[in-house]
């Protein structure tokens, strides 16, 4: 498939080197064009403008801080109208670790709503580094990843990429469900910043489970 990756920093290196080393053809886009440019040469993919990588994909990734969202959004334009989109972004801000969007909105469906696109939240949950494991296996189960969105050629296109990088896709509903997964998202990223490892940061759920069968 052709996929779009909309943003160079470290959640588009990972999951794009994963996807391009499964035979994916893809076309990248950055805020800083050295950044685009490597990326590019890594996968053995060319780089271009927002709008162009925006109308070259099958489906797109969109991999930006929150902050630099709108400006990217403007760039791409009409370019994602109606295609699948997978959002893997996380609004959260770093001092209280709280969401920044407005309360029961996502930044998924604000996404869709600029596009007019197709948007599937996938990919959210875990540190970069996560995602750079061939393949994500804990305990010798492979990482279960939630994703959510209403497009049924989108979900299945996710549900695709997600099993290219050897999760377990688990789909949870429609998009309204994206708003849960970035506040669960808030809870790991306030764990990451307190120096859980990334690779267990969720093996205080199994600790607490423990703590009640005893």
């Amino acid at each position: 498939m052709k996929i779009g990756v909309l943003g160079a920093g470290v959640m588009a290196d990972a999951l794009g080197t994963r996807w391009a080393a499964a035979g994916h053809e893809l076309m990248i886009a950055g805020r800083t064009a050295v950044k685009a440019d490597a990326l590019a040469r890594k996968w053995g993919a060319r780089a271009g403008s927002f709008e162009e990588v925006a109308e070259f994909g099958d489906i797109a990734l969109i991999a930006v801080l929150y902050q630099g969202m709108p400006a990217t959004l403007a760039e791409i334009g009409d370019g994602l109208r109606g295609k699948p989109i997978v959002d893997c972004n996380n609004p959260v801000e770093i001092e209280h670790f709280t969401l920044v969007t407005e309360p029961g909105l996502s930044m998924a469906q604000q996404i869709e709503s600029a596009t007019g696109g197709h948007v599937v939240k996938a990919f959210n949950l875990c540190e970069a580094h996560v995602w750079q494991m061939e393949p994500p296996v804990f305990d010798n189960r492979r990482l279960v990843v939630p994703y959510c969105g209403e497009h049924s050629a989108a979900l299945d296109m996710t549900r695709q990429l997600i099993t290219d990088l050897g999760g377990e896709p688990l789909l949870i509903g429609d998009l309204r469900h994206a708003h849960h997964l970035e506040a669960m998202a808030a809870i790991v990223i306030s764990l990451l910043f307190g120096g859980r490892d990334p690779y267990t940061v969720f093996n205080l759920v199994d600790r607490a489970t423990h703590s009640i069968d005893a």
